[in-house]
């Protein structure tokens, strides 16, 4: 990872958007940190559409997604899609139809009891009244698991054919092969009516989960708090902020505006 200080403001000047993690990539102990606000309404100002891609349950992220001046959240990992219609309300659209997500919900609960009873320690996370399709399991947003045992829970959420991915603060899994990546190509296609090039867009992340969009996205930024995890990661972003999460936003969204207004 290269300090996002030596990124080119030309590689900044003509980017479409930018997507972003929440979870300790815009906030702090579940609160937006408030020089991330004010980058998200100055993006906005700016034309510059952000949507942010999270793990968090769709109930979560429905007050957010009208507070909050994003384009869209993608709550569940890709699955649920929250936006402000023209009338300012609140529309959720799903990328699997309502059959499907019937018939996996039996498996995702059958699979999170298990895991309960296999993994010791183990507890959902507070916010999963509020998934619709997928499970969380806690390793540090109240609870304290170890490396060994996040392993252990994910092993049992694959062998009950679930995918499993760790963030800075859940172990989810889910069924069906929607994920970050495939949420920015959904979103952007639907509300911008435009195929998702990826060489126009940045990607801001701090945690395991956001290895795939580390991996695909040519422009990546972990905020500094990523340092945490990365001796456990595989894909690292290609540069890392000097302030840690919600500041670190910040620092890059202070970037790409000045390098808009060097090109203006």
């Amino acid at each position: 990872m290269h300090p996002f200080s030596l990124c080119p403001p030309e590689r900044l000047r003509n980017l479409r958007g930018v997507l972003t993690d929440i979870d300790d990539t815009l906030t702090a102990h579940g609160e937006i940190a408030p020089a991330a606000l004010a980058s998200l309404q100055a993006l906005r100002d700016a034309s510059v559409p952000v949507i942010a891609i999270t793990g968090r349950p769709s109930g979560w992220s429905e007050p957010f997604a009208l507070a909050w001046p994003l384009l869209a959240i993608v709550a569940e990992n890709g699955a649920v899609m929250l936006r402000r219609d023209e009338a300012g309300l609140l529309r959720r659209e799903f990328s699997q139809d309502a059959p499907t997500r019937r018939a996996n919900f039996l498996r995702l609960q059958t699979c999170a009891a298990n895991v309960l009873k296999r993994v010791p320690g183990t507890r959902l996370a507070t916010d999963s009244g509020g998934r619709l399709t997928d499970i969380a399991i806690d390793h540090r947003e109240f609870a304290q698991l170890d490396a060994a045992q996040i392993a252990a829970v994910c092993a049992v959420m694959c062998e009950h054919g679930l995918v499993a991915t760790v963030s800075s603060i859940h172990i989810n899994g889910w069924i069906g092969e929607h994920n970050k990546w495939t949420a920015a190509a959904w979103t952007v296609q639907a509300l911008l009516g435009e195929k998702f090039d990826a060489q126009r867009w940045l990607y801001i992340g701090d945690s395991a989960n956001d290895q795939l969009m580390f991996e695909r996205m040519p422009l990546s930024v972990g905020v500094a708090n990523i340092a945490q995890w990365a001796p456990r990661m595989q894909h690292l972003p290609v540069y890392v902020t000097e302030a840690a999460r919600g500041d670190g936003f910040a620092e890059v969204a202070r970037a790409l505006l000045l390098a808009r207004a060097g090109n203006s």
